[in-house]
C-alpha cells in the first residue's frame, strides 16, 4: 500500500518524464497534476495546454469515440508507464509471526516461564540426602530423580502445540478471506469502449487512455475527464466531504475522480489516473505510509493511544467512502495493521454484532472467575504446604533446601495456571470465527455473497424483510404485453400491419431514441433460451416491442448517434420520465418522452387517433382511458408506460433547463403494459418466512394495483386478512403530523400491518426501515433485512440490520452500502441466508454448552483436589489436552454442523434472549453433576474399586499412578461422549440425528478418541499416565456412555420443574439499567482499556484470542471507511456494542451471566418497570428459543449455598 518510498517515487518520476519519448504526448506527472485542479480551471488548464479533450485524446492515443484499438502490447505498455488499476496489497503476515503472535498469550507465557523454573530446578540436588526431611521422600527411592525434568519439557512440547494449532488457524482464515475478496473484486466490471465495440471489463484492467462509458449508479473506479455527458450529477462526498451532488459538464467541470458515485445521468469519460496516482490511490498511499510510521512507533514503545486514534481517523475521513474497486486495500488492510491498532479501528468502524457482543460478555465473566479460582487454589496450596511442613512439624527452613521448596511452590503455581487455563474459553472466539468462516463459504454456494461477516449471524435474528419487488421476487425480465395504440387496447401485441403507419414510426423512433443507447436486447446465449436484455429492464421491455413489431432500433440509432443527441433529460426519482430532445431536418425540435402512468398525466394535451393524427385529449377521454386501459392493466400487475413526443419551434432564447415548460403539452402515441412475472421459486420461500416468524413486506415503486396483484401471487397477503397495501403518499399523509414531521408513535400505527408500500420513494423507504427499527411497541427489538438494487436504496440498505444488494442487476452504490451481495438477485437465496445466521447461532450454543460443562467440572475438580490431596488430579500437560480437545477440536466439530430445514420452524430468538437458554442451563449443570460425582468417587474410593495403588499424596517427583490415569481418561472419555450430546440444544431427544451428514464431527471425535488411547498407552511420564489394561479401559468407556444415558434423563426432566433455572433467566431492571450509559463518554472506555494494559492476565488470554480472530473478521469487513458512513445512533441495532471489545463494568458488581440489553428497551423497562413481567415469558422453550441468563445478582438469594446452582456460581 504505502510500501513505495520517496527516493522511489523520484526514481518512477526521472523515468515517467521520459514517458513523452515512449510515444505518449505527456507523462503521468502531467496527468497527476491535471487531475488535481477542479472546475473551469481544469476546463482553462485542458484548453490551453492541450487543445481541449479531443487533443488530450490524441494525446493518450485513443479516439473518443472508438476508443482504443486494444492490442495486447499497447495495453501492457500503458500500463507499464501509467500504472495498473489496482492498489498493492500488504504483504499477508507470515505464519512465523502468526506463531509470534499466539506466543504473545499471557497464559501461555506465564506456563512456558513456570516450565523453564521446573525444568531449571529438577537438575538441583541438595548435597546432604537426608536433611531436607520428608518433603522429598520416595524420590530417591524410585529412582525417578532424573525424570524430573519432563513434566517442565512435557509443558513446554504442549504450549508449543496450542501455539502452531492456533496460528495455523489464523493462517487459513486469513487465506480464506483474501480468496473470497480477491472474488469480490473479479465481479467489479465496467463498461469500456475498445475498437468501437461496447465490452464489460474487470476494474482492474482499465488502462489511462480507454473511453469509459459512465451512467446512473457507478463507481467510478478510475480518474477521467468528461468528453461527452447528458445531466451527470455526481455524489464527491466520499473524497471532499460535500454533500450536495456536484453536476458535470464537459464545458463546466469535466473531471471525475474515482470513488465517487454518479447519481444522475450518463456521458464517457477519458481514463487519465488509476491504481497509486488516482486520486483515491493517492490517499490510500498516505494512508498506507501513515500505518507504517504508526507501527515504527508502536515499536518503540510508548506511545499516545489518543492521538494515534485521531490522525488514523483524519486520514481515513479524507478519504471516505474509498472505492470498492479499490478494495486490494480492504484485503490489504485488513489483515495487518498491528493489532491493537486495528482493534480500536474496528469500535469506531463498526458496532459489534450481537453476538459477538454476548460472547465478549460471558468470555470476561468466565475469565475473571477462573482467575480467582486460581488464585486461591495457589493460596491454599502454598499455606497448606507451608502449615504443614514448618507449623505442624516443626521442620527448620534450611537454606541447601530452598530449591526443593521452590520446586514445590512451582509445582503449585502450575497447578494454578492450569486451572485457569482450563477456566478461560478461548476456544469461543475460535467456534464464533469458524462457524462464520465455514457459513461464508458454504452461503457462496447459495449464491450469497457476504460482505460483512457479522451481517451473516445477525440474519438469524431478522424478524422483518423488506423487499424489492422488481427483480427480487419477480424475474426482472420485462415484457411488453398489452398496448393502447390509436384508440385501440391490444389485449396481445398487435400485429404492425394493423396499426397506422404514421404512428408506428413515431413509436419506433421514440422507442429507439429514447432510451439509454447501452440498452440492448443481444441473441440468447444458449440456443432456444430467452434473448438476453442488456441495461435497464423497463427500456429492454420497451425495445422488446420494437422487435416484436418486426422492426428494429438499431438502424435508427445509428442514424442519429449519441453525439447528435441535443438535450437529454435522464431518469431520476423525481422526475419519473426520460426525454430525449433531437434536432429535425428542417431546424426544428422533437422531443420525446416516456414515463410511468399510473393515473392520467395532466401533461397529456393529445393522444394520436386512429389515422395517426393528433386530437384533442379532453377530460371525457381521460376519465374513459382511467377505467377501460390503465386500471384494468394495473389489476392484471402490468405496469403501464405511456409513450409520447412534442414538436417544438426553433426558438433560439428557449431555456431548456425549465423542465415544467418543456415537458408539458405532450402527444400521446401510445400506452404500453409491461409485466415481469414473478419467480417461480418465491412463493415457497415467502411462506418459509412467515413459518420461521420473518414478516415480509414488499416496498416497490409500482403502482397499488400491480403491487397488490403482485403480492398476492407472491403470498405477501392472502385475502381476508387484516393487512394494509398503500401507497406512499398515504403513508406519508398517516405517519406525519400537521408540521409534516414523522413521528414515531404515528409509524407505529402503520408497520405492523403494512404488507406492501407501493408508489414509494427511496425516503419512504428509508423512513420505513428506520421506523421499525426505532420501534418500542414489540417486546423484542425489530432486526430488519432490506433488500435493494438501485442508488436511491442505499440509505436504507445502510440503516437495516442486514443490507441485501442485487449482484446483478444492482449498482455499485448499492453494493458498496450493502452487507451482503445476492448473486442470483433472488429472494429465496435471502430464506438461505436467515437458515444459516440461525445455524451460526445454533453453533455457538451447542459449543457453549459442551464448553461450560467441561469447564465447570474441570475447574472444580482441579480446585477442590488440589485443596483436599495437595495436587490435581488432573495434571498440567493433561489439562493442556483437555483444553486443545474442548476448544480447537470441539470448536471445529460443533460449528461445522450443516443447516436444517427446522431451523426455519422457530420463530426468531430476538436480541434479548440470553446466549444460555434454561435447557442449556439445565444440560450443563446436569452432566456437571454427573461427571463431578464419578470423578470425586474415583478419587476418594478409586483405588479400592480397582483394587489398585492409591495416587492420593505422591511425592514430588513420583511416577505416574494407574489411579489417577483411570481419572484422566474417564474424564476425557466423559466430555467425548458428552460432544455428542452437546449436538442438540433445545431438548430434543435423538442426540444422533444427522451425525453422518457432518464428517468432520465424525473424524475429530474418532481422532480424538485414538489420540487418546495412545496417550494413556504411550504418554508415560510426559503425560503422567500409566498404562491401563482392557479391563480398565472397558470402565472407563462404560462411565463415559454413561453421559449419553444420563443425557437420556435430564432430557425428561420439564424446565418448569426447576423454577430456580427459570428465575435465574430473566434479567432484573438492576442489570440493565448500566447499559444506558454505555454510548456517553469514551473516557470510561479507554480507562477501561488501560486497566486491561495494566496485564489483567485473564483478560489478555481471551483478549488476544479474540484479538486474532477479529483481525480476520476486519479483512472481511469493509475498508476502513465503514465507520464514517455509518454513525452509531443511540437506537442503532448493536447499540449495546458501541463499547469497546471488552468494557469491565466495575460499577455493577453482579454482573448477569449474559446480558445484552441495548439502551432502548432500558428506557423501555424503565417506563413498565412497575409492571411484573410475564409469567410465561420464559416458558414456551419450544418455540421461541428459550429465554435463560443466570443472573447472579437474583439467584444468588434465590439459590441456597446447597444448590448445584449456587456451586456454578461459585465457579463462574
Amino acid at each position: 500500500m504505502g510500501d513505495m518510498s520517496n527516493s522511489d517515487f523520484y526514481a518512477k518520476n526521472q523515468r515517467n518524464e521520459d514517458n513523452h519519448a515512449a510515444g505518449f504526448g505527456c507523462s503521468l506527472m502531467e496527468l497527476r497534476s491535471l487531475m488535481e485542479l477542479r472546475g473551469t480551471e481544469a476546463v482553462v488548464k485542458i484548453q490551453e495546454d492541450y487543445g481541449g479533450v479531443e487533443g488530450l485524446c490524441a494525446r493518450l492515443k485513443t479516439s473518443p469515440t472508438e476508443g482504443l484499438a486494444g492490442s495486447q502490447t499497447d495495453l501492457d505498455k500503458r500500463k507499464e508507464v501509467f500504472g495498473k488499476n489496482l492498489i498493492p496489497p500488504k504483504k499477508p503476515k507470515t505464519f512465523l509471526q502468526l506463531v509470534w503472535e499466539a506466543l504473545q498469550d499471557v497464559t501461555l507465557i506465564i506456563l512456558e516461564i513456570a516450565a523453564l523454573i521446573s525444568l531449571g530446578l529438577s537438575f538441583y540436588h541438595p548435597p546432604g540426602e537426608s536433611t531436607c526431611g520428608a518433603i522429598t521422600g520416595g524420590v530417591e527411592d524410585e529412582g525417578e530423580a532424573d525424570a524430573g525434568w519432563i513434566e517442565g519439557a512435557a509443558i513446554l512440547l504442549s504450549v508449543v502445540c496450542v501455539v502452531l494449532v492456533t496460528a495455523f488457524n489464523d493462517w487459513s482464515k486469513e487465506k480464506q478471506f483474501r480468496g473470497l475478496q480477491s472474488r469480490i473484486e473479479q465481479e467489479q466490471k465496467f463498461q469500456v469502449v475498445r475498437g468501437s465495440q461496447v465490452i464489460q471489463l474487470p476494474v482492474a484492467d482499465l488502462v489511462v487512455g480507454d473511453i469509459a462509458q459512465v451512467k446512473y449508479g457507478d463507481l467510478l473506479p478510475a480518474d477521467g475527464v468528461l468528453i461527452q455527458g447528458n445531466d451527470v450529477k455526481i455524489d464527491e462526498s466520499s473524497l471532499t466531504g460535500e454533500s450536495d451532488h456536484v453536476k458535470k459538464a464537459a464545458d463546466r467541470d469535466p473531471m471525475l475522480l474515482s470513488g465517487t458515485h454518479v447519481m444522475e445521468g450518463s456521458g464517457r469519460m477519458v481514463v487519465t489516473a488509476v491504481g497509486v496516482n488516482s486520486q483515491t490511490g493517492i490517499i490510500f498511499t498516505l494512508l498506507g505510509a501513515g500505518v507504517e510510521e504508526e507501527e515504527k512507533k508502536e515499536k518503540k514503545g510508548k506511545m499516545q493511544d489518543g492521538n494515534m486514534e485521531s490522525n488514523q481517523i483524519k486520514v481515513k475521513k479524507q478519504d471516505g467512502a474509498a472505492a470498492m474497486e479499490m478494495q486490494p486495500l480492504k484485503s490489504a488492510e485488513g489483515g495487518e495493521t498491528d493489532e491493537k491498532e486495528r482493534k480500536k479501528v474496528s469500535v469506531s468502524k463498526k458496532e459489534k454484532s450481537v453476538l459477538q457482543g454476548k460472547l465478549t460478555k460471558l468470555a470476561v465473566q468466565i475469565g475473571k472467575a477462573g482467575l480467582i479460582m486460581s488464585a486461591i487454589t495457589v493460596i491454599i496450596l502454598v499455606l497448606y504446604f507451608a502449615i504443614d511442613n514448618f507449623v505442624m512439624q516443626k521442620l527448620p527452613w534450611m537454606p541447601e533446601c530452598t530449591p526443593i521448596y521452590i520446586q514445590y511452590f512451582v509445582k503449585f503455581f502450575i497447578i494454578g495456571v492450569t486451572v485457569l487455563v482450563v477456566a478461560v474459553p478461548e476456544g469461543l472466539p475460535l467456534a464464533v470465527t469458524i462457524s462464520l468462516a465455514y457459513s461464508v463459504k458454504k452461503m457462496m454456494k447459495d449464491n450469497n455473497l457476504v460482505r460483512h461477516l457479522d451481517a451473516c449471524e445477525t440474519m438469524g435474528n431478522a424478524t422483518a424483510i423488506c423487499s424489492d419487488k422488481t427483480g427480487t421476487l419477480t424475474t426482472n425480465r420485462m415484457t411488453a404485453v398489452q398496448c393502447y395504440v390509436g384508440d385501440v387496447h391490444y389485449k396481445e401485441i398487435p400485429d404492425p400491419g394493423s396499426l397506422p403507419p404514421k404512428t408506428l414510426d413515431l413509436l419506433i423512433n421514440s422507442i429507439s431514441i429514447n432510451s439509454a443507447y447501452t440498452t440492448k436486447i443481444l441473441p440468447p446465449d444458449k440456443e432456444g433460451g430467452l434473448p438476453k436484455q442488456v441495461g435497464n429492464k423497463t427500456e429492454c421491455g420497451l425495445l422488446g416491442l420494437v422487435l416484436d413489431l418486426k422492426r428494429d432500433y438499431q438502424p435508427i440509432r445509428n442514424q442519429i448517434p449519441e453525439e447528435k443527441l441535443y438535450k437529454v433529460y435522464t431518469f431520476n426519482s423525481v422526475r419519473k420520465s426520460m426525454s430525449t430532445v433531437i434536432k429535425l431536418p428542417d431546424g426544428n425540435f422533437r422531443m420525446y418522452i416516456c414515463f410511468c402512468m399510473m393515473k392520467i398525466d395532466l401533461r397529456l394535451h393529445h393522444v394520436l387517433n386512429e389515422v395517426g393524427e393528433p386530437r384533442l385529449f379532453r377530460p371525457r377521454d381521460k376519465d374513459e382511458m382511467v377505467k377501460k386501459v390503465i386500471e384494468p392493466m394495473a389489476s392484471d400487475g402490468l405496469r403501464t408506460i405511456c409513450v409520447a413526443y412534442r414538436d417544438f419551434p426553433n426558438d433560439p432564447d428557449r431555456n431548456w433547463d425549465d423542465e415544467n415548460i418543456i415537458l408539458s403539452d405532450l402527444t400521446a402515441i401510445c400506452v404500453v403494459g409491461i409485466e415481469d412475472p414473478v419467480r417461480p421459486e418465491v412463493p415457497d420461500a415467502i411462506q418459509k418466512c412467515q413459518r420461521a416468524g420473518i414478516t415480509v413486506r414488499m416496498v416497490t415503486g409500482d403502482n397499488i394495483n400491480t403491487a397488490r396483484a403482485i403480492a398476492i401471487k407472491c403470498g405477501i397477503i392472502h385475502p381476508g386478512e387484516d393487512f394494509l397495501c398503500i401507497d406512499g403518499k398515504e403513508f406519508n399523509r398517516r405517519i406525519r403530523n400537521e408540521k409534516g414531521e414523522v413521528e414515531q408513535e404515528r409509524i407505529d400505527k402503520v408497520w405492523p400491518k403494512l404488507r406492501v408500500l407501493a408508489r414509494s420513494s427511496p425516503t419512504d423507504k428509508h423512513t420505513l426501515v428506520k421506523g421499525i427499527i426505532d420501534s418500542n411497541t414489540a417486546d423484542q427489538r425489530q432486526v430488519v433485512a432490506v433488500t435493494g438494487d438501485g442508488t436511491n436504496d442505499g440509505p436504507a440498505l445502510k440503516k437495516a440490520d442486514v443490507g441485501f444488494a442485487m449482484g446483478i442487476a444492482g449498482t455499485d452504490v448499492a453494493k458498496e452500502a450493502s452487507d451482503i451481495i445476492l448473486t442470483d438477485d433472488n429472494f429465496s437465496s435471502i430464506v438461505k441466508a436467515v437458515m444459516w445466521g440461525r445455524n451460526v447461532y445454533d453453533s455457538i450454543s451447542k459449543f457453549l454448552q459442551f464448553q461450560l460443562t467441561v469447564n465447570v467440572v474441570a475447574v472444580i475438580v482441579a480446585f477442590t483436589g488440589a485443596c483436599i490431596t495437595q495436587d490435581s488430579p488432573l495434571k498440567a500437560v493433561q489439562m493442556l489436552w483437555v483444553n486443545l480437545i474442548m476448544d480447537t477440536f470441539a470448536s471445529l466439530a460443533l460449528a461445522t454442523e450443516p443447516p436444517t430445514e427446522s431451523l426455519l420452524r422457530r420463530k426468531p430468538y430476538g436480541r434479548n434472549k440470553p446466549l444460555i437458554s434454561s435447557t442449556m442451563t439445565k444440560n450443563i449443570l446436569g452432566h456437571g453433576v454427573y461427571q463431578l460425582i464419578i470423578i470425586f468417587t474415583l478419587l476418594f474410593v478409586g483405588e479400592q474399586i480397582f483394587d489398585i495403588d492409591s495416587g492420593r499424596n505422591a511425592p514430588l517427583h513420583a511416577p505416574p499412578s494407574e489411579h489417577y490415569t483411570i481419572i484422566f481418561n474417564t474424564f476425557v472419555l466423559m466430555q467425548l461422549f458428552n460432544e455428542i450430546n452437546a449436538r442438540k440444544i433445545h431438548g430434543e431427544r435423538n442426540v444422533f440425528d444427522g451425525i453422518f451428514r457432518n464428517p468432520i464431527f465424525c473424524s475429530i471425535v474418532f481422532g480424538t478418541f485414538g489420540v487418546q488411547i495412545v496417550i494413556v498407552q504411550f504418554g508415560g511420564k510426559p503425560f503422567s499416565c500409566q498404562p491401563l489394561d482392557l479391563d480398565k479401559w472397558m470402565w472407563c468407556v462404560f462411565l463415559g456412555l454413561g453421559e449419553l444415558v444420563w443425557g437420556q434423563v435430564i432430557a425428561s426432566i420439564p424446565n418448569s420443574r426447576l423454577r430456580f433455572l427459570r428465575r435465574a433467566g430473566q434479567l432484573s431492571q438492576k442489570d440493565e439499567m448500566p447499559e444506558e450509559d454505555v454510548n456517553e463518554d469514551n473516557e470510561e472506555i479507554d480507562h477501561a482499556e488501560r486497566e486491561l494494559r495494566r496485564g489483567q492476565i485473564l483478560w489478555f488470554r481471551g483478549l488476544n484470542r479474540i484479538q486474532t480472530q477479529i483481525r480476520v473478521v476486519n479483512a472481511f469487513r469493509s475498508s476502513l471507511y465503514e465507520g464514517l458512513e455509518k454513525p452509531d445512533s443511540r437506537t442503532s441495532i448493536h447499540n449495546f456494542m458501541t463499547h469497546p471489545e471488552f468494557r469491565i463494568e466495575d460499577s455493577t458488581p453482579n454482573i448477569p451471566l449474559i446480558d445484552d440489553m441495548d439502551a432502548d428497551s432500558a428506557r423501555r423497562r424503565r417506563k413498565h418497570s412497575s409492571q411484573p413481567s410475564s409469567p410465561n415469558k420464559n416458558n414456551n422453550a419450544i418455540d421461541s428459543g428459550i429465554n435463560l441468563t443466570i443472573d447472579t445478582s437474583r439467584s444468588a438469594a434465590s439459590s441456597s449455598p446447597a444448590s448445584p446452582l449456587h456451586s456454578l456460581e461459585t465457579s463462574l
